[in-house]
């Protein structure tokens, strides 16, 4: 059964490795809301690898930015650059950007400036207030989700 659940799986198990963490939940809250930080910027791709040498610059928990990366996911991705583009263009005063057939060099340069400095500026906005939310929260619940016995996941029998 657990192979149909694998998702859910999978986010019970990096709930497990972030809580037994063996650091301080201040500095496990700071590498979740560097991650988160990074997680909500238009980097698809290589967030990863950013927030990983992030963490070594800046000295955080390297797994919990890891972990805070993934806010931004497959599933989530679409909704969330999405929302930070129309914040960032409505916030910079700009009109949707006209959809042409024609696909050159010309049109991409216009149109990537268009869509690279709205979604810039509301990933900015999305990602500081997504690491202050993440801290806080990591923050207070880590101590209290310590003491929790988290039971394993149901093996398969064959």
């Amino acid at each position: 059964m657990w192979r149909r659940w694998s998702f859910f799986r999978q986010f019970k198990l990096n709930l497990i490795r972030l809580l037994r963490l063996q650091d301080s939940p201040e500095r496990i809250a700071r590498g979740v809301a560097l991650g988160f930080f990074i997680g909500m910027s238009p980097t698809f791709g290589v967030q990863m690898a950013l927030a990983f040498f992030a963490a070594i610059i800046l000295n955080e928990n390297k797994l919990a930015a890891l972990i805070g990366v993934w806010i931004t996911n497959p599933l989530t991705a679409p909704f969330i650059y999405g929302l930070e583009y129309e914040t960032g263009r409505i916030l910079m005063g700009l009109p949707h950007p006209p959809m042409q057939i024609q696909f050159n060099y010309h049109f991409l340069q216009l149109f990537g400036w268009q869509v690279v400095l709205p979604l810039s500026l509301g990933s900015l906005l999305f990602g500081v207030v997504a690491a202050i939310i993440g801290y806080t929260v990591t923050l207070r619940f880590v101590p209290v989700m310590r003491t929790w016995r988290i039971q394993r996941w149901p093996r398969r029998r064959d």
